[in-house]
This record gives C-alpha cells, sequence and structure tokens, in this order.
C-alpha cells in the first residue's frame, strides 16, 4: 500500500486562464461576448443549437492552440512525491496532456460530445467541430458534453468519495461559488489541511482552518510544493 500523502486538487478556470483561455466571470458575465445562459443552459439548447454548438465549437479549435502551462506540469510532477487527484471544474484537456494520471472532469469534457436525448452516450471527438446532423446511435443530435446549468453533475458522487480520503486539499483557481462543486470542500475529513490559491481570496466563509496563498496558480503552486517539501 502506498504511504503517499494524498493530495487532492480542485482547480478552476484561474489555472486554466494562464494558458490563455478565458473565463466568463472575469467578463462581466459574458463568456466570449455572449451572456452565459445562451450557450450553458438546456434552455439557450432549445433556443439556438446552431448559436450554442458553433460557441462550442470556437473553443475547442481555441483549446487546440493552447498548451498546459507551469502549473499544469507541476501538479504532474509532483505524482513522484504524492498520490494526486485532480478534480477540475474546467473543460480543457490541459491537465492530462500535461501528463496527470487521475482528472475528474465535474463540469464536462470539451474534446467529448454526447446524445442530446441520452447523456449516458457520450464519444471522444477526433475533430474541433461538431455539425448539424452528426447524431449518435439512436439518432439523435450531437451535443457538446457539458455541464449546462440546471443539470445534474454525474461525476459529483465520485468526487465527494475522492474529497473525503484527502490528506490535504489544493483548492486553485475558482472562486468556489458555483455549486455544487464548492460544496466539495464540505467532505474534507477534520484531520486534513486545505490550502486555497488565488490572488483574490474568495470572499466565502470555507468554515475550516484554511491557509490562503494570495498568488496566482503557477507561483501559488510552487510555493505550496516548497511548504510540503519540508514535511517530507
Amino acid at each position: 500500500m502506498s504511504s503517499k500523502k494524498h493530495l487532492v486538487i480542485l482547480s478552476g478556470a484561474g489555472i486554466s486562464a494562464e494558458s490563455g483561455i478565458k473565463t466568463f466571470r472575469d467578463s462581466g458575465g459574458l463568456w466570449e461576448c455572449h451572456e452565459v445562459m445562451e450557450v450553458a443552459s438546456p434552455e439557450g439548447w432549445q433556443r439556438n443549437q446552431e448559436l450554442v454548438q458553433n460557441f462550442y465549437n470556437q473553443r475547442r479549435k481555441q483549446l487546440l492552440e493552447c498548451e498546459p502551462n507551469q502549473a499544469h506540469l507541476i501538479l504532474a510532477e509532483m505524482e513522484k512525491d504524492y498520490k494526486i487527484s485532480i478534480i477540475t471544474q474546467n473543460v480543457d484537456d490541459l491537465h492530462e496532456r500535461a501528463g496527470s494520471s487521475t482528472v475528474i472532469h465535474l463540469h464536462g469534457e470539451l474534446k467529448k460530445a454526447q446524445s442530446s436525448v441520452d447523456p449516458n452516450l457520450v464519444y471522444e471527438l477526433d475533430h474541433w467541430e461538431i455539425k448539424e446532423g452528426d447524431t449518435c446511435e439512436k439518432g439523435s443530435q450531437l451535443r457538446p458534453h457539458i455541464v449546462w446549468f440546471g443539470e445534474q453533475v454525474p461525476m459529483m458522487d465520485v468526487a465527494i468519495g475522492i474529497v473525503a480520503t484527502a490528506d490535504i486539499l489544493v483548492v486553485i483557481g475558482t472562486s468556489l461559488q458555483v455549486y455544487p462543486a464548492a460544496g466539495l470542500v464540505n467532505y474534507v475529513p477534520t484531520s486534513s489541511r486545505i490550502f486555497l490559491i488565488d490572488p483574490v481570496n474568495p470572499a466565502v466563509g470555507l468554515g475550516k482552518k484554511v491557509f490562503y496563498i494570495s498568488e496566482n496558480a503557477t507561483s501559488g503552486i510552487k510555493t505550496l510544493e516548497k511548504m510540503l517539501k519540508t514535511e517530507i
């Protein structure tokens, strides 16, 4: 049995931002000039499927031009010393491309598609565009494999089980304002420590003893790594 400490990473948009991926919360509620509910809700999909498909097609195309940044790479490298489980709110694949071996996506994955009638039918995409007329095996139009506002988060129970085994929880680049993901901190064992890496401490009460590292993702993870190495 491994004696490595279990570090659970809860990552958000702040870590991907350093790779050039924009976030809607930093744009006054607009995501690439769209009201978020236009492109991230079942109602938006019903109103204008073409708009929604095009939006995610462009996000997918943009992702092809982005690379993992140093924060992603350091987390992957830390697997030499720790058992690392990453629970991410991000829909990109930058953690995987950096080499992290255990990544749970709470809000879906940009490089996958799903049936518009059966969310259990999920398909890997080897191209950036989902077109009208691209269908699943049941004949329904494919849609982005994204958990939109108002939809269930299918990986939530898995994430809760992982957090419940954490020796250390590290929250990186998330405002802790999107639920149910933000509620994961409530499942950390009472004996475990929580580190929060963000240049702006979120205005939320975690109700636990939290060590704040008020830096961006890359520099904050470097600071965390130095702190933890003194304990190995």
